[in-house]
């Protein structure tokens, strides 16, 4: 196991390459390296937060890229509590969170990408997607909902989802090509650690509003749910929108190792403060030359009437 003594993980061990056949067994559920949690949490993931809050103001002041963070998971492998301790330690102003749930009538008056569309975040802010597009090649599969939705039937056959990871990729080189930037995380639960948190959400009452009798029912389609992950992000995993396979079981690991993800997808944006117009730049050191000279004048006249008293 890799010993981590600086707190620099090295997160393409995470990074799901183009092209990549993924087997989600070969992939650890659990912290994967020798890092000091105390360590974690009280310094190197603060550090991490305090760059990325850096990057992110450099981001909305220059108003030109924007980030999309994808995140998608099992139900209870933390996909909320991710949001709350790495994203809300932004500033509100640039950063927008949205969960995608049940589609409504209206949503479902339209094309799957329509309310994922509408959700897209600005130039200069970020978005945060809990649950996303994924869902209409997973949920959709598993619970035949294609066959019960208002698609025409002359469209759907046996090509349908490779027709959707094609339309999904093409949407993600588009925003790309724009300058909006996509990094795609998979909290990758195991079963076990799964089953102690449903129970956890049945038997702790401060924890009884999470529990849904849907998160049951899903559970019993684990296995289905295993390969389909496994097979939309070896479909989808672009060098420039990639997937993360992210260890899920230690809330403390994953939601460092999600902020180490972030903070790279930032540096490589490499944002900058905007230059100021020379007539701007011009004025304001003429404005700092007058309070300069007011201050002197200030100190000038309490050095006199210091004086006068004595």
């Amino acid at each position: 196991m890799e010993e981590i003594t600086d707190g620099k993980i090295d997160i393409d061990r995470y990074r799901v390459k183009e092209g990549d056949k993924v087997n989600l067994k070969k992939y650890s559920t659990g912290c994967d390296v020798k890092i000091d949690k105390a360590k974690v949490k009280s310094l190197y993931f603060p550090e991490t937060i305090e760059k990325m809050k850096d990057l992110q103001e450099k981001l909305y002041a220059q108003n030109t890229y924007g980030l999309i963070i994808v995140l998608q998971a099992m139900d209870a492998a933390g996909k909320d509590g991710t949001v709350n301790h790495v994203f809300s330690n932004l500033d509100p102003g640039g950063v927008k969170v949205v969960s995608f749930k049940q589609p409504t009538t209206e949503e479902k008056d339209h094309d799957y990408m329509w309310r994922i569309n509408k959700a897209l975040p600005g130039r200069g802010d970020i978005g945060i997607f809990n649950r996303s597009q994924y869902e209409d090649v997973i949920v959709t599969r598993i619970h035949d909902l294609i066959d019960k939705g208002q698609l025409p039937k002359d469209l759907i056959d046996k090509n349908i989802w490779e027709e959707r990871y094609e339309q999904i990729n093409n949407w993600e080189k588009y925003l790309h090509q724009n300058g909006f930037r996509m990094i795609k995380i998979f909290l990758h639960l195991s079963k076990e650690e799964q089953q102690k948190r449903l129970m956890d959400r049945i038997v702790n009452q401060q924890k009884n509003w999470k529990f849904s009798l849907s998160d049951i029912n899903e559970r019993q389609y684990w296995d289905q749910y295993q390969q389909l992950y496994e097979e939309m992000i070896s479909r989808t995993s672009k060098d420039i929108s990639p997937w993360y396979i992210v260890p899920a079981d230690n809330k403390w690991y994953t939601r460092y190792v999600v902020a180490r993800i972030t903070l790279k997808a930032l540096k490589d944006i490499n944002p900058q403060f905007p230059k100021l117009a020379p007539e701007i730049a011009e004025q304001l050191e003429r404005f700092k030359k007058l309070i300069s000279a007011v201050d002197l004048k200030s100190l000038a006249e309490i050095q006199e009437s210091i004086s006068a008293k004595k």
